[in-house]
């Protein structure tokens, strides 16, 4: 999918990340992180990109932007499933755009091209989450009219109190 949209300054390519991108893919999270001011370092190593992605069960997919042949951003998602709708959906992950193309149209086509494969897919939906304190990606997802949903907290069970959940499992 190429962007030829007049936000765009340059072509946008993009494409199904490969094996050859994970380097420049876990560059991106670290990037990604360090911008949002994510509280804990980055504990994945590339390899762990390998597995996750290209390993014998693949967890998720990434599709990368890519201007002047050069990797600019990308996305990274994975199927979910919806009990209420009885289809699947994706979820985002991760979707980042190097500082210096932000704001060119090159987010937009990684969501677009997104999109279509949510569609293409035959999936119900396509959802992220995002930081409340992130007000320019926040205005960016408004303009897209995506919505909040509030109806839902995002809870989590990691570290020492998942292990001791685990632990309590009747094998």
């Amino acid at each position: 999918m190429v962007d030829r949209s007049p936000t765009c300054t340059r072509s946008v390519d993009i494409r199904p990340a490969t094996v050859d991108d994970v380097e420049v893919l876990h560059r991106f999270i670290v990037e990604l992180a360090e911008a949002e001011d994510f509280p804990d370092p980055v504990s994945a190593h590339p390899r762990d990109l390998t597995v996750a992605l290209f390993g014998p069960h693949p967890f998720a997919e990434a599709i990368v932007a890519v201007v002047d042949e050069a990797p600019m951003g990308f996305a990274l998602f994975y199927p979910t499933y919806s009990t209420t709708l009885g289809r699947p959906g994706i979820h985002l992950e991760d979707l980042y755009v190097r500082a210096e193309h932000r704001g060119a149209g090159v987010g937009y086509r990684l969501l677009a091209h997104l999109a279509a494969v949510t569609v293409e897919r035959g999936c119900g939906r396509l959802e992220w989450w995002v930081l409340r304190t992130n007000d320019p990606a926040l205005r960016f997802y408004a303009r897209l009219r995506a919505r909040a949903v509030d109806e839902v907290a995002v809870l989590r069970v990691d570290g020492e109190p998942l292990r001791a959940l685990a632990g309590e499992a009747i094998a």
